[in-house]
């Protein structure tokens, strides 16, 4: 086989940190090529230069053989490079093929030539598998259609090589198999493929060969069908990590969260949560499944104080919630890993310490007569990172400069050092390594068994149960089943998560 494209001795650096180092990369033609490590490892910052988003500061690239020198993302596509980027790059009011031929119109007599817009987007996405409506407009459309636009975007410049930067972080177990039998398509037609993912999973499922890179460097190159995810990891991490164990046994103690006949209304006024009975107990950790879009996330909004709740009772620690402000809730006792890192979870334009300090900063540790104390915020915020491992310059250094798995770290570590009585963590482990997971979970049991109670959100059915004392599964709005973790699998809670139950007992 040829190779597409290589990377030798790649380096870059920013202020504090050395984010690739003297990195060597080898991609063959007509290959899905998978690139993994831990957070901060340099995955994206690699690709980014690939990208021509910024140059390498030492090493070369060569594209089909020849030397490139990328100096914008324009120079790239005009290479044959395409990137679907972890944050989605569309006009939100625009529609599918408006986005899809932007700067790149088809024109006719001098003008925009829409309808052979729509033809020609209409016949790529049936080509490669992509359903997509050219016609609809993008902000109407659900995450995993906003991907294929993204590679849509990507096949119409005519890209041999598309680059994935962790393509399933956002996406639901039948649209991360879908998206994979699209990846498959484009490699049998001849494209290249760079994933990037933290997913051994899916690096074993869907990729040919591996590159591991660790600390900035590559340390070794695999063939996908002659390793397995125990010597991925090893050379990811350094060590062996078991992420397929369940959680022992832990005795339950006082309700701690009570929902009763709770009713949430979504955005255009319909319920999206019906009737949610549950409760959580002092020493267990109660799971929640189900397909993104079956009202997880507005139950949890209803729960934290972010939505009203329409009819029901809320009650933390014996006190009725219901209508209180998030500011109350919180003093009562709910500490809560959002799903949004980004926009809920952190303020981006404040500093690592400073996003550490959110919800802590009225306590006397790190306060005096109304005023930070300078010293002992940074003690403060230095201890956390150095504990959670988070992979930043300095606690002085702008959030925004962290990558997406230190960022999540930052707030799984905030809201763990708060020691509430109750935790709601949802998505935890989205888009962080396979050490920092097995790290997480490990804090989340040690937070369990000194009593907190959790309740967790998590797409990932091996998270839920590896870590719960009981499994609540939603469909369309409704709690349709409780299992035991110790009894049930996945393709049993799959069952329930996609409405198959109501099926056999209507047949």
């Amino acid at each position: 086989m040829t190779n597409e494209l290589e990377l030798r001795g790649i380096t870059k650096r920013f202020p504090g940190v050395v984010a690739n180092d003297a990195v060597n990369l080898t991609v063959r033609t007509g290959e899905i090529h998978a690139i993994v490590g831990e957070n901060g490892a340099g995955k994206t910052t690699l690709m980014s230069m690939l990208y021509g988003l910024f140059p390498p500061d030492e090493g070369e690239i060569l594209i089909r053989g020849e030397r490139v020198r990328l100096t914008s993302a324009l120079d790239a596509i005009e290479a044959g490079l395409g990137m679907v980027h972890q944050a989605f790059k569309l006009f939100p009011t625009l529609t599918v093929a408006e986005n899809v031929v932007f700067r790149d119109e088809p024109t006719r007599r001098g003008f925009i030539d829409r309808g052979a817009s729509v033809a020609r987007v209409r016949e790529l996405a049936e080509r490669y598998g992509l359903a997509v409506d050219p016609a609809a407009v993008v902000e109407r459309l659900p995450v995993g259609v906003l991907q294929r636009v993204e590679i849509i975007k990507a096949l119409y410049r005519d890209a041999r090589v598309l680059i994935l930067d962790e393509p399933t972080a956002v996406l639901t177990p039948q649209e991360r198999d879908m998206l994979f039998d699209i990846i498959r398509r484009l490699r049998d037609s001849g494209r290249t493929i760079i994933f990037i993912t933290h997913k051994l999973g899916e690096v074993m499922a869907v990729s040919d060969r591996i590159t591991v890179l660790r600390n900035g460097r590559s340390v070794t190159e695999l063939v996908t069908s002659e390793t397995t995810p125990a010597e991925i990891t090893r050379h990811m991490v350094g060590r062996d990590v078991d992420l397929g164990k369940r959680a022992t046994a832990h005795a339950a103690g006082d309700v701690i969260l009570s929902v009763r006949d709770m009713v949430v209304l979504g955005e255009h006024g319909r319920p999206v949560v019906h009737a949610a009975t549950f409760d959580v107990r002092a020493g267990e950790i109660v799971g929640i499944a189900g397909v993104a879009g079956n009202g997880q996330s507005e139950m949890i909004e209803a729960i934290t104080g972010l939505r009203p709740v329409e009819r029901g009772e809320v009650h933390l620690g014996g006190a009725d919630v219901t209508r209180a402000e998030v500011a109350t809730r919180r003093s009562i006792g709910l500490a809560y890993i959002p799903e949004d890192r980004h926009g809920v979870g952190t303020t981006h334009h404040a500093t690592v310490s400073e996003n550490l300090l959110l919800g802590h900063h009225r306590e006397p540790a790190v306060t005096r007569r109304g005023w930070f104390q300078p010293e002992a915020v940074r003690q403060r915020s230095g201890g956390m990172v150095a504990r959670f491992g988070i992979k930043t310059p300095s606690v002085s250094a702008p959030v925004a400069t962290l990558s997406g798995g230190n960022l999540q770290k930052l707030v799984v570590a905030r809201e763990l050092d708060y020691a509430a009585p109750l935790l709601i963590a949802e998505q935890p482990t989205r888009g962080v390594d396979i050490g920092a997971i097995q790290f997480i979970h490990d804090h989340l049991l040690s937070y369990r068994d000194d009593g907190g109670a959790v309740l967790l959100v998590s797409a990932e059915l091996s998270e839920i149960l590896a870590l719960s004392t009981r499994i609540l599964v939603m469909f369309e709005g409704r709690i349709v089943a409780e299992l035991d973790p110790a009894t049930t699998d996945e393709p049993e809670i799959g069952h329930f998560m996609t409405g198959a139950h109501l099926d056999a007992a209507s047949a």
